[in-house]
């Protein structure tokens, strides 16, 4: 019986002649940019990519020239193929390797098992994936046994993961010292209209904090306190707040550790936005201790986890 797993994400540009790529497909997307009129929304999608382009493709240089997404799944991918019964590889949504390409590969499979990379709920991640997955499947005429593995932000395992990678970056500091610090997890925003059209986002990302907030109380780490914030709005429409700009000024103690909440893998978002930008607004705000957490990308643990929620299908 041949069974795959397909990790499902949003993608990052793999190279900087990606970038145009990667911002018009993303606003191209029905639940990115909220216009039924395809023709108008693929307009609108080509002229904020035009405008996009310039500053995205600044954020990639400091980065190195691209998304580290792409190679980080791949490394993800290859650790997780050496696991017994399933064979796994990836879908991106907006930049390669996409959903017909790579499904094509198991036309002839008995069982795909969709996987989406994204703790919580959300038409614009979660419900946009596996759309994409879903009609690629029915478009190639696979007839295959079809699996989803649901969000994750309330598994012990994932979260686990994360408690540790928080106590990774305050390991010997002393509990006087932690506890002048300020906890921020870093969540990614949405437009408010998305969320009051029912969108669990924001539900989810609640439920989350509170479950971390408990599991780090039950490990003894007394933070100063621990925060909620935003990060990557985009536009004049409202979103959802407190965004992380305003957050961090508040910090009395001028001590932050940020935990990039939304992502599974680091990307432009975690490494540019949070650990370069926002670290700007730390240090002209005299910050004596800025760091930010490493999402699980490939590691270990990030494997077993995965390797356990498809054996417990």
């Amino acid at each position: 019986m041949k069974k795959v797993v397909l990790l499902l994400n949003m993608g990052g540009p793999n190279n900087l002649d990606e970038v145009s790529v990667f911002l018009k497909n993303m606003f191209n997307d029905k639940y990115i940019l909220n216009i039924k009129n395809e023709k108008l929304r693929d307009k609108i999608s080509s002229l904020i990519a035009f405008l996009r382009k310039k500053p995205a493709t600044k954020n990639y240089e400091l980065i190195g020239g691209k998304s580290p997404l792409v190679d980080t799944t791949t490394s993800l991918v290859e650790k997780l193929s050496k696991t017994k019964d399933y064979e796994f590889d990836f879908i991106m949504r907006y930049t390669p390797p996409f959903a017909k390409d790579v499904l094509g590969k198991y036309k002839g499979y008995d069982e795909i098992v969709l996987f989406p990379l994204y703790p919580h709920h959300s038409t614009t991640t979660v419900v946009s994936s596996l759309e994409d997955a879903k009609d690629w499947i029915n478009k190639l005429n696979i007839n295959a046994n079809i699996k989803i593995i649901d969000v994750f932000f309330n598994d012990l395992e994932y979260n686990k993961i994360i408690i540790e990678s928080i106590k990774n970056e305050i390991y010997g500091i002393n509990e006087n010292e932690v506890s002048d610090i300020t906890l921020i997890f870093s969540a990614h925003s949405l437009p408010e209209s998305i969320i009051k059209n029912g969108d669990l986002y924001e539900r989810n990302v609640k439920a989350h904090i509170d479950i971390l907030s408990n599991l780090i109380k039950k490990e003894g780490i007394n933070f100063k306190d621990i925060k909620l914030a935003y990060q990557s709005r985009l536009g004049p429409v409202k979103w959802l707040e407190p965004n992380l700009s305003f957050i961090l000024p508040l910090c009395v103690s001028k001590k932050a550790l940020i935990y990039p909440l939304s992502f599974c893998i680091d990307n432009s978002e975690t490494i540019c936005e949070l650990d370069i930008e926002y670290r700007k607004i730390a240090n002209k705000n005299g910050f004596k201790y800025y760091r930010v957490c490493k999402c699980p990308n490939d590691s270990d643990e990030f494997v077993n986890f995965i390797a356990n929620k498809v054996q417990n299908l």
